[in-house]
């Protein structure tokens, strides 16, 4: 099966904005996962503060 050069644009495109959205999103994502799973569920504020 043959490929066109507009769908191989196409899917390499798809691929590099999927791999875009991977690198910065993993983080964030495992990072809520996280805080949304726990059972004594922390305070955001105190989570993202320096002092605390």
């Amino acid at each position: 099966m043959q490929l066109s050069e507009e769908s191989k644009e196409r899917i390499s495109k798809v691929i590099d904005i999927s791999r875009v959205a991977i690198h910065y999103g993993y983080v964030p994502l495992i990072l809520y996962l996280g805080w949304s799973q726990s059972t004594p569920r922390p305070a955001l504020i105190r989570f993202f503060s320096p002092f605390a």
